[in-house]
């Protein structure tokens, strides 16, 4: 029976799914409305208003995922009138399903084939991560620190925490929690750095993911339990940095402050990944 669901799901939203000139996959809101049986395309408005609602709550830029455009429709003998129509990513997707009307069993359809299709994918980035160099580890996971403490940065803002002070303390309360005690500047002083260096750009990929899953889980947790108040906030960091130490104890991992300081920064490593580019011959198609 889950295998039948699961089938017809990928028949159903596969079906609507559009690649554009660039191979981008997309989705048009009017397709997805009929497919999650909405009788009128104006019904269907309100959900995908909350999904950007949802988007903007994860830290997303709407604009990514959300893009009003214009399309051709038939009227009927053979004329055709332009419509408002948006196109939507798959994350847009998944989130207007979660955001559907629930008592419809297509749109448990569409949750079965954006959760199976997500999966798929986390299976492939798991797989391509493990080919990479240590040095590729770092550089991506780096990057995801990026993007991952501007989502963090808006959850604590939601939170109450306002200034560049604030953000430093709160930060501070995440790292007090997982390096046991340690704070950004002791970590700092630690590794034996400048002043203008970063100590993200001088961590392993084992002590980035460890930052990583610690940034991640306390803005779902700001989100999740609508945390306000900075002690509160805060708290949170610190209560989340030590349940991640935690469960690197019981697994039997090294703590981050005992974890080597490499050689190379991050920075370092990008630049000779761009001379390297640099350096490559051109294709014969591209001479003269």
């Amino acid at each position: 029976m889950a295998k039948d669901i699961t089938n017809r799901a990928n028949l159903t939203f596969d079906s609507i799914r559009r690649i554009d000139d660039g191979e981008q996959e997309f989705w048009l809101a009017r397709d997805l409305a009929r497919v999650l049986e909405y009788s009128e395309y104006r019904h269907f408005l309100p959900v995908i208003e909350r999904a950007k609602e949802a988007c903007r709550n994860s830290g997303q830029d709407v604009e990514d995922h959300f893009e009003d455009v214009l399309d051709m429709v038939d009227i009927g003998s053979g004329a055709k009138r332009q419509v408002a129509d948006v196109r939507l990513s798959r994350y847009a997707c998944y989130l207007a399903v979660q955001n559907g009307d629930p008592s419809k069993p297509v749109i448990a359809m569409g949750q079965t084939y954006f959760a199976a299709q997500t999966r798929r994918q986390e299976l492939r980035d798991e797989q391509d991560f493990q080919a990479l160099t240590e040095d590729e580890r770092r550089v991506m996971l780096r990057q995801e620190m990026a993007e991952h403490n501007k989502a963090l940065s808006a959850a604590a803002k939601q939170s109450g925490i306002d200034t560049p002070l604030d953000y430093a303390i709160f930060q501070d309360h995440g790292y007090r929690g997982l390096y046991g005690g340690e704070g950004a500047k002791d970590i700092h002083q630690r590794k034996g750095l400048k002043k203008s260096q970063k100590i993200l750009d001088h961590m392993g990929s084992t002590e980035l993911a460890a930052n990583l899953f610690r940034a991640t889980q306390t803005e779902e947790k700001l989100r999740r339990e609508g945390i306000r108040g900075k002690q509160r906030a805060n708290a949170t960091h610190l209560e989340v940095g030590k349940a991640v130490r935690r469960t690197i104890k019981d697994l039997g991992g090294t703590m981050p402050e005992h974890l080597p300081t490499p050689a190379k920064s991050i920075p370092q490593i990008e630049r000779a990944q761009k001379k390297a580019i640099a350096r490559k011959p051109k294709d014969d198609g591209d001479a003269g």
